[in-house]
């Protein structure tokens, strides 16, 4: 570790290389310094020209108050010809310090003639004889990367290859969105007992690099290393070594498995990324062609002078300028509150105040101030919280090429203590059935004037969830919803307030429940809406009307009598939707009892029919084509023979939910056998395929990311195992797709679904076990695992585009390369 020039601030830097070619430069950088103040920056200086590195910055731990940080830059663009080179630190937007320079002889020891740049995350082995590296490489020429392992001898092994989404690498602009597929995962039959190199070719350059230094350590390291393998969630390896050091493995699997970042950690995240005094300056001189006005109403009473003075200056400082501030005021006539606005208003044009003589309450309030907005477009605004200096700037630049007529933002909340931003809000985009069980959106919520006017602003009947009222009767008129994935809303936390305190105001919840109510009857949908118990006040179950349709619940099967004649007595047993039939589909199973069971289940139940399918090659696919040929029902359930229905309404919650016009799939919530969670819904990209959410989490117990195990909400898909689908909607898709035969059918099938215009559910209340063994996963010798990469390649070719530009529920700001619910 060696000084810097400032004695608070150390640094050790583990790489400084150049990679140029005739056609491009691009600088790879990464150590690590410690730092004792806040927000900080790393910047570049080359040929004596200064530019924000825009480096990943990670917290590690403290040492008595000064901060441990890893950093890592990748830049491209760079001048062919470098002379000179500065690694800056900027602390507090302040202080300055050189962490490292370097002259022309430096660099040019540093620099290599390639058109390859790459970084390998870790090499793993596993106790059955396969290695499985991470990492990414990308061809500055743009060309295709070819991969292949040698052995000690030269010798290629046989290799598996998945490509992945690098997000990062596309976000820092070094690669465009249709070469972002720029990750790797290889695997092939190895030990850790010999030495192998990874050989790049990108058509112009061929580059061989050793692996054995790349070997993730044994004993928990490499334990943590294959979890991350298992469930399909590709950390960053190098910070998931760090947190195993700091916090110990158990608290390592958990934070996997959860994927929650601490307080101080978001609160660093938030000042890495939030907007800089320069950039703002920059916002502040750009012309919009689309330069429109947007009206940000506000009811005021009695609110405390500091909180005042701050959601003012909040807009007023705004770097978007084309605004007006609508403040109804029903605060006491001497107050400091009043006297505040009114100065406000002196000072500002654009602040337009109504002093209301009576109070009318938050709705009657708020509407006061909506009768001033003039604006083509509202924001609703709290009187004590505080918007990001780049939030309207964001608004109208989304609003560039398509007039959406709602805008939603990402939000968190501002400790009034701490002074620390935390738990942030980061949303999925429009997800009709999340907005049904909670008010997901809040903050910030911009609506065409037009249509908040049009629906008759707020209405009393809903005070205390009057917002939650007025945004869902504006969403009954438009499906142009466009969510912005930046935290530009503080919700702040104070005495009193209901961020701080959910309990403090339980009126809200019961009027939430109401509007809910009242929006699906608008809507022509007659229910039933239940408030959930605590600790999830605010959160609602809409019970669908049920239908009379049958349910053709179709079941492969090979042997295993027991596992299946336990899913069959829940179905009889258990089950109260009792309009459904079971088609068995016998997949060349050996054993008599297993024959002996058919007769015996078909002389017990006419709803029961056993069919055989002739296949000698396992084809999932092609399993449930053949069974729904003999299904007469309205709704098809593709149901494995080792899952258990756990409570009564499980399968008419799937039904009634399904039986929703806009629905074309619902999955339900799967657990293990010992209640944790298998299966509350699918995110596509995870390891350049999809991955399970919130699954290993205690059911009841551990809630997820914003409780989303708890809440029906909208998917890209759910998995096969218990997986509904209306039977037109089937026939318009044409079934499973057959060159799918082991993996990837359940997920394709509902991506074919979401293509046709209808939502894909995860029904959080419709609960069963599934008894896939825990132990199964990414490790099962190399020629499933490559088996297995070949059905993901295929899967990748067919939805390359969608997979591109991410899964619309899952929210941006979770690396997707990193796992479920994970900042960087």
């Amino acid at each position: 570790m060696q000084n810097s020039s400032d004695m608070n601030t150390l640094y050790k830097l583990n790489q400084f290389q150049i990679y140029k070619n005739d056609k491009s430069t691009v600088l790879m950088m990464n150590g690590i310094f410690i730092s004792t103040r806040g927000t900080l920056r790393l910047l570049v200086s080359v040929n004596g020209d200064t530019q924000d590195s825009r480096a990943l910055i990670l917290p590690q731990e403290v040492v008595k108050g000064p901060i441990r940080h890893s950093f890592d830059i990748i830049l491209d663009g760079l001048p062919k010809d470098i002379n000179s080179f500065e690694l800056i630190l900027k602390e507090d937007e302040e202080h300055k310090t050189v962490l490292f320079s370097a002259d022309e002889n430096e660099i040019k020891e540093n620099t290599i003639d390639s058109s390859i740049v790459y970084s390998i995350l870790g090499l793993s082995y596993s106790k059955n004889g396969v290695g499985t590296l991470l990492g990414w490489a990308y061809s500055t020429l743009g060309s295709e990367l070819t991969y292949a392992v040698l052995d000690e001898n030269g010798k290629e092994v046989p290799t598996s290859l998945r490509r992945t989404v690098q997000q990062r690498l596309r976000e820092r602009e070094i690669v465009d969105v249709g070469h972002s597929m720029c990750g790797f995962i290889i695997s092939f039959p190895g030990t850790k007992d010999h030495s192998y190199q990874l050989k790049v070719s990108d058509g112009n350059k061929q580059i061989c690099i050793p692996l054995n230094k790349y070997i993730v350590k044994e004993n928990h390291q490499a334990v943590g290393f294959r979890r991350l393998l298992q469930m399909n969630k590709y950390s960053i390896i190098r910070r998931a070594i760090v947190y195993l050091k700091k916090y110990g493995f158990i608290k390592f699997l958990k934070r996997i498995a959860l994927g929650v970042e601490e307080e101080t950690d978001y609160n660093a995240w938030f000042q890495r990324n939030r907007v800089t005094a320069y950039e703002l300056g920059k916002q502040s001189e750009q012309k919009f062609a689309y330069a429109l006005k947007i009206s940000i109403i506000v009811p005021t009473f009695n609110t405390p002078a500091n909180l005042l003075r701050e959601m003012i200056e909040s807009v007023v400082q705004q770097s978007y300028s084309n605004w007006e501030l609508c403040i109804a005021d029903g605060s006491d006539e001497d107050s400091e509150a009043r006297s505040i606005i009114l100065d406000y208003q002196k000072k500002d044009p654009r602040i337009k105040v109504t002093l209301l003589k009576d109070n009318y309450g938050i709705s009657g309030n708020t509407n006061h101030a909506l009768e001033m907005a003039e604006g083509e477009y509202t924001a609703l605004f709290d009187h004590d919280d505080v918007l990001e200096l780049n939030a309207l700037y964001e608004i109208v630049k989304s609003l560039q090429d398509i007039k959406y007529d709602i805008i939603y933002t990402d939000e968190d909340k501002l400790d009034d203590d701490t002074h620390l931003f935390k738990d942030p809000n980061f949303k999925p985009d429009y997800d009709k059935d999340l907005f049904l069980t909670h008010n997901y959106i809040t903050h910030f919520f911009v609506v065409k004037t037009d249509i908040i006017k049009s629906v008759g602003g707020f209405d009393s009947k809903y005070d205390g969830a009057q917002d939650y009222d007025v945004m869902l009767k504006c969403i009954e008129k438009t499906h142009l919803i466009h969510h912005i994935a930046k935290s530009l809303y503080h919700w702040r936390m104070h005495e009193g307030s209901t961020a701080l305190d959910p309990e403090s105001k339980m009126y809200c919840y019961v009027a939430g429940q109401n509007a809910v109510h009242d929006h699906l009857e608008r809507t022509g949908i007659h229910t039933k809406v239940e408030m959930l118990p605590k600790p999830l006040f605010g959160m609602y179950h809409v019970i669908y009307e049920e239908p009379k349709s049958l349910v053709s619940i179709i079941i492969p099967n090979l042997d295993h009598v027991e596992i299946l004649r336990t899913c069959i007595q829940s179905l009889f047993n258990v089950n109260s939707y009792q309009k459904f039939e079971v088609v068995i589909v016998e997949n060349n199973s050996k054993k008599k009892e297993t024959f002996d069971y058919y007769k015996e289940l078909q002389a017990k139940h006419s709803n029961v029919k056993v069919v055989a399918w002739e296949g000698k090659e396992f084809n999932y696919s092609a399993l449930n084509n053949f069974g729904a040929k003999y299904a007469k029902g309205d709704y098809f359930l593709f149901l494995n023979n080792d899952t258990e229905m756990m409570k009564a309404d499980a399968l008419r919650e799937m039904v009634s939910l399904c039986a929703r016009d806009d629905v074309g799939v619902v999955g339900a919530k799967l657990l293990y056998a010992d209640n944790t969670i298998q299966h509350a819904g699918v995110v596509i990209g995870f390891s350049g395929y999809a991955g399970h959410v919130n699954n290993g989490l205690v059911n009841g117990k551990e809630f997820g990311y914003m409780v989303r195990d708890m809440a029906n909400m909208d998917m890209s898909a759910v998995t096969g195992a218990c997986m509904m689908t209306k039977k037109s909607v089937y026939e318009a898709v044409n079934g499973f797709d057959e060159q799918f035969k082991v993996a990837c059918n359940d997920i394709d099938y509902c991506m074919k679904v979401t293509k046709m215009g209808k939502l894909v559910v995860y029904n959080a209340f419709s609960l069963w076990h599934h008894y896939e063994s825990k132990s199964r996963g990414y490790e099962n010798g190399f020629d499933k695992i490559a088996r297995f990469d070949e059905e993901v390649d295929r899967w990748q070719k067919k939805w390359m585009d969608q997979l591109l530009l991410g899964d619309p529920y899952y929210n941006q700001n979770f690396r997707i390369e990193d796992g479920p619910f994970i900042l960087r």
